[in-house]
């Protein structure tokens, strides 16, 4: 690792801790008319704060809520602002450093309602957030500008089972290219205000693989898949353009000037995921998953696949900046269950180290249980368990096992 340390770190969303009356999702979801602070961290972020130093992590990834920031389209909070820079202060103090994610799933909702990422003002509108935010913000080095793009465009555009609940591929591939010109701006942004900035995405990449193997249309998939979901976004960063290529749909190739844009790269790691061809679902594929390598699934139902995290460590190398593994965690309430995962990853990572990839940081998602959208409070990733009657935050073993990992691995 040279004179770079490593981060040991844990993930958080402000939604999804926080809540907020005036974002897309608090609309969206009836679950949250009865839960509307979620884990009210709002108001305890200073206690939930003190949990970092009880585990020794030395990093800290968190995310602005933008609807908080700007409630309305032509009025920005000043004491939402405060809110944020408060965190970033007090994280200093304590010697750990933050990665503030810009945007994590969540919108105002009049940006939703007027703005929606297919309509060509989407991006002047977001960047002019950005500006607010970077400009006023101060000690942040590291920024992550949007949190796993391709799930947003999924569940937003294709799927439709997230805001804006849109289910059309012509309005899909639009979004997600004013997405990505918006991290393109958001990267100039973010150096003009600071030089020696670090600034990239949070991608989700998962193990991808045909439910049978022997069945030409799920190898089809899985490989088209992998070219999509896993590698477009790298070849984009690399190249400045975007290879589009969806099932039983024309092949589309988008330039788009973000080559080179990117100072790091950030992965969020969770699952293998079997593909199998279905003409009665969407684009005719149909997401399983299934239990090959024998350790389990987790409550959502993922199955737990540490090599696979290997595999998307070696094709995010190919940036040749250096990888930090921004999310992976597992949701349980099997304390053993989520030390093994811990374990079983690090221990990935660790090899991928000593092969000589240049990982720098490790964030397990997440700090505290709370509000997993379309899974509601059912799943338990914390390090410290949240009874959503009272409140009360518990370490569970697995906190401790973290804190003993931290101490204790060479890297």
């Amino acid at each position: 690792m040279g004179k770079n340390r490593f981060l040991w770190g844990v993930a958080t969303s402000a939604f999804q801790l926080e809540g907020s009356p005036y974002a897309d999702w608090t609309s969206w979801d009836d679950i949250l008319c009865d839960i509307p602070d979620i884990t009210n961290h709002y108001k305890c972020y200073r206690e939930d704060l003190r949990l970092l130093n009880d585990l020794g992590v030395n990093a800290y990834r968190f995310s602005i809520e933008w609807s908080r920031i700007q409630p309305r389209e032509n009025y920005w909070d000043p004491s939402a602002l405060e809110h944020y820079q408060d965190i970033v202060s007090i994280l200093l103090e304590r010697g750990i450093t933050p990665f503030v994610t810009l945007h994590h799933f969540t919108h105002p909702l009049w940006f939703i309602k007027k703005y929606p990422w297919h309509e060509p003002d989407s991006s002047r509108v977001f960047s002019a957030y950005v500006e607010k935010v970077v400009s006023y913000i101060k000690g942040v080095r590291y920024w992550i500008t949007f949190n796993e793009p391709y799930v947003l465009l999924l569940g937003g555009y294709l799927e439709g089972c997230m805001p804006p609940g849109i289910s059309d591929t012509k309005f899909a591939l639009k979004a997600l290219e004013n997405i990505l010109i918006s991290h393109g701006i958001a990267y100039d942004i973010i150096h003009a205000q600071r030089e020696d900035a670090m600034v990239s995405i949070a991608h989700n990449m998962a193990a991808l693989s045909p439910w049978c193997r022997y069945n030409p249309l799920d190898r089809m998939l899985s490989n088209i898949a992998r070219r999509f979901y896993n590698s477009s976004i790298i070849e984009l960063l690399n190249t400045g353009k975007l290879t589009v290529d969806l099932p039983f749909q024309k092949t589309s190739f988008i330039e788009i000037p973000i080559a080179g844009k990117v100072d790091f790269m950030g992965i969020n790691y969770y699952t293998r995921i079997h593909l199998r061809f279905n003409p009665f679902k969407k684009l005719a594929v149909e997401l399983r998953h299934r239990d090959l390598d024998g350790k389990g699934l987790t409550d959502m139902g993922w199955e737990i696949h540490p090599r696979g995290l290997a595999k998307v460590i070696k094709l995010a190398s190919v940036l040749r900046v250096p990888i930090y593994i921004t999310e992976n965690g597992i949701a349980t309430r099997n304390a053993q269950k989520k030390i093994d995962f811990m374990r079983q990853h690090l221990d990935v990572i660790e090899n991928c180290i000593k092969e000589g990839y240049d990982i720098r940081g490790y964030f397990y998602w997440s700090l505290i249980d709370n509000y997993e959208w379309l899974e509601g409070l059912d799943a338990r990733f914390g390090l410290y368990q949240v009874d959503f009657k009272t409140l009360e935050r518990k370490p569970t073993a697995a906190a401790k096992y973290y804190s003993y990992l931290i101490k204790s691995r060479g890297f």
